[in-house]
């Protein structure tokens, strides 16, 4: 095991220090609240809310950042990144290992350098970035430890974001709200979803509020015509054609706080999905006035179905209403919209709401919203209507 210390000057930390401190004091909190002894980070998103690295040297050996109420936190990376944890992390001790076999040793003896070889430990056992081998590993080097599931206590935390994220938030959703403007904007007999989706990216990178291209955009989802029949589909050199459906999901970044919206349009008419639209837009207006600090999940989530039962369209919705949003949203443990969730909203939270229906022929269109919960209920972000674009 080997602790180093640098001077290498802290150079990509987008927040002070003082508001990370905020942060593994909360998480420290929750810890004692679930009577945790120690909590081994590892899902990336977990680690850039808590330290500002954002992971990305784990891509195939975990970098977990350990945690003991009262004690300095303490990086596991690789020692091929270190310097660049240290340019990119707030956190001080950092201890390296070399190769991947070498992880469960070093690792193990930082829990056992804390006294926590016998201890209750939490692991995120249902996040990315932790894999059985690596638990295994170490349960191998500690047969002792008490491995406890902590998958939700990072993302419990930062589901209630600070003034400063909040901030972020705003900014991304200003270019968000750009990126749609231009969708709408450029929609022609005879674009691309690529060319389109490229048209959105070179808008946000040549707004002038942008300083220094700290906003950019994540990668879209842009559909036109059949191929609004695909889930999750990457743009294509596909061209829309009148009177057909065109699909966009789409999000800026600020730091890692991406602000994502669901938008759609049809070129000339088309029928079948602007019926669709019509209940998607119903929808997500009753579910935006469900939102109030107090209400559960499953409560608001409920709400959404109603209006569905009552049009008798049920089979439209597949998928689950909403999720909470922040630091990299597509983190495993995050509060979710849906049935039997029992979390209790709380004013700072961000919630994602995209509510995308399936036509009886398998096109999937709708309107979304992006809401911050405060003391008064819901706040929609996006300054773009949801009403249906008609080109």
């Amino acid at each position: 095991m080997t602790t180093i210390s640098s001077a290498i000057p802290v150079t990509g930390v987008p927040f002070p220090r003082s508001e990370y401190e905020r942060r593994q004091l909360k998480v420290s909190e929750a810890m004692v609240s679930a009577r945790l002894d120690g909590l081994v980070v590892s899902a990336h998103g977990h680690l850039r809310y808590l330290s500002g690295y954002d992971g990305s040297g784990g891509y195939f050996a975990p970098f977990p950042l350990i945690l003991v109420p009262g004690r300095p936190l303490t990086y596991v990376v690789r020692e091929y990144d270190e310097h660049a944890v240290r340019a990119y992390s707030c956190i001080d001790e950092i201890v390296t290992y070399t190769h991947q076999p070498d992880f469960g040793t070093v690792c193990a003896d930082v829990l056992r350098r804390y006294g926590l070889q016998s201890k209750r430990v939490g692991f995120e056992l249902g996040c990315w970035n932790l894999a059985p081998a690596d638990v295994s590993a170490l349960q191998v080097q500690l047969p002792d430890l008490k491995i406890a599931d902590a998958t939700r206590l990072v993302s419990s935390v930062a589901a209630v974001k600070s003034e400063l994220e909040l901030q972020c938030m705003r900014d991304a959703m200003r270019m968000t709200d750009l990126a749609l403007r231009t969708f709408q904007s450029s929609l022609r007999v005879g674009v691309t979803e690529l060319e389109m989706a490229g048209t959105m990216a070179a808008a946000i990178q040549a707004d002038a509020g942008n300083v220094g291209g700290e906003v950019g955009m994540a990668p879209p989802t842009i559909l036109f015509g059949e191929r609004t029949k695909l889930p999750h589909g990457p743009p294509t050199h596909h061209p829309i054609n009148n009177n057909e459906p065109a699909f966009l999901e789409v999000g800026a970044s600020k730091h890692g706080y991406t602000v994502g919206m669901v938008r759609c349009a049809v070129l000339g008419r088309h029928p079948e999905t602007e019926s669709l639209h019509e209940l998607a837009e119903e929808v997500i207006e009753t579910l935006v006035a469900a939102i109030k600090p107090g209400k559960t999940a499953a409560a608001v989530d409920a709400a959404g179905h109603e209006v569905l039962k009552r049009s008798e369209r049920q089979g439209v919705f597949r998928q689950r209403t909403g999720y909470q949003t922040g630091m990299n949203w597509t983190e495993r443990g995050d509060l979710s919209l849906e049935p039997g969730v029992e979390d209790v909203l709380q004013a700072g939270m961000t919630l994602h709401m995209p509510n995308i229906l399936r036509s009886e022929n398998g096109y999937l269109f709708g309107a979304g919203a992006h809401v911050l919960v405060t003391e008064r209920g819901g706040e929609v972000l996006s300054r773009t209507p949801h009403t249906l674009y008609r080109a």
